[in-house]
């Protein structure tokens, strides 16, 4: 058997009935019983429906503005205002004419049943032989998602040793080989022959070292020359009677005449270093060796101290060094034959940089170095050499 006829109700009087998806219509379902409210009116052959009964039911949502006499009505997809007393309506954005503006009747508002088929896609007709207006809105639903594809099954495969990973290539180590020379800039000296005079020419300076591994460990050699160059100044070369001519001799016994002459010292040592931080500093021992133009006995002794090498692999580099020699030591022996033993403590330093010339070998080497000797036995002073230099090194 079929299924028997749907009870419609009965359609509210005095005014058109509405069918929405074969239900009736009221303007305000919740008094659907309190006499029979409005369904339908008819202005100059236009059906006006009501707006907020009809929306709702479309899952819409209904908002009025009382000042501005406006509806809004939204939903996914879809927005419409209308304006009581205003013949348009804006539907999405898009301002569109109405034949009969929408108004309000017995406190609800009405609006062309078009609004309600262009602003919700709903199906509307009217039947004249029935004096009805049917509404017909079915909401779109979402096509099912499709099955997920049945699980892919992997091929079971023989289980197959893994080969073995390639070793990292050893980090290669650099040893550093070079030699520089440069010129020292009017060097400053403070001893018996000079209260501070500033070297003018000939002074200079030479050093080279090598980096090696010996044992498995990392060591370098090293060589350091300098060659101070300064004016021993006296007016008086016949008489002395000029302070600046007496020098204090060798014990501290007195002074003595010494004629102008340009003083020329020579300092030189060599160092055995083992490496103990990057990049490249070394602590390390050596030999020092001291002699002059000035008649004193030749000094050397041991020294020890710690150096930082340039690392002439890099555009720029920072290198420095300081060694201590407690002792360093001569035998003199004076016109009258007294034997002397001349000694001095001796502190060499050096702080300086080198700028590599893109892939050349040649870099500049610049900086400051100097000394100190300090007297320990029978010395006419304590002594001072230092100045700024710069020159040009190679490394191989």
């Amino acid at each position: 058997m079929g299924a028997p006829p749907a009870d419609f109700g009965s359609p509210p009087s005095g005014e058109v009935p509405i069918l929405f998806n074969d239900h009736h219509v009221y303007s305000k379902p919740d008094t659907l019983k309190q006499g029979r409210l409005l369904a339908a009116l008819v202005r100059g052959g236009t059906v006006l429906v009501p707006l907020r009964s009809l929306f709702e039911q479309t899952g819409a949502t209904v908002s009025y503005d009382p000042s501005s006499k406006t509806v809004d009505v939204s939903k996914p997809g879809s927005d419409v205002k209308v304006t009581v007393g205003e013949p348009t309506v804006v539907i999405n954005g898009e301002s569109r004419p109405l034949d009969v503006p929408p108004e309000i009747y017995r406190g609800a508002v009405v609006v062309p049943v078009r609004v309600i088929a262009e602003g919700m896609g709903a199906y509307v007709a009217w039947v004249p032989d029935k004096h009805v207006v049917v509404v017909r809105y079915v909401p779109e639903v979402a096509p099912p998602s499709p099955p997920p594809p049945p699980p892919t099954v992997a091929p079971t495969v023989a289980p197959t040793a893994s080969p073995s990973p390639t070793p990292a290539p050893a980090a290669t180590v650099s040893y550093e080989k070079f030699v520089a020379g440069d010129y020292i800039f009017s060097p400053k000296v403070y001893n018996e022959f000079s209260p501070g005079n500033s070297g003018k020419s000939g002074s200079f300076a030479a050093r080279g070292a090598v980096e090696f591994p010996l044992f498995g460990l990392p060591w370098m050699v090293a060589g350091d020359y300098r060659q101070w160059s300064y004016p021993h100044n006296c007016a008086d070369p016949v008489g002395f009677t000029d302070p600046a001519c007496r020098v204090t001799i060798i014990g501290s016994a007195g002074t003595v005449g010494v004629p102008a002459f340009t003083v020329k010292e020579y300092d030189a040592d060599g160092r055995l270093g083992f490496k103990v931080a990057d990049p490249r500093i070394y602590i390390g021992v050596g030999w020092m060796f001291r002699s002059g133009n000035y008649g004193y006995p030749k000094l050397n002794g041991l020294e020890f101290g710690a150096e930082k090498l340039p690392d002439l692999d890099q555009p720029f580099s920072v290198y420095g060094s300081v060694y201590y020699a407690p002792i360093i030591r001569g035998r003199f022996q004076d016109p009258a034959g007294n034997i002397f033993t001349l000694e001095y403590r001796v502190l060499k330093y050096q702080v300086g940089g080198t700028f590599d010339f893109g892939k050349s070998p040649i870099c500049l080497d610049f900086g400051y170095l100097g000394d100190r000797l300090t007297n320990k036995q029978n010395a006419p002073s304590d002594q001072t050499h230092n100045g700024p230099y710069a020159g040009l090194g190679i490394h191989f």
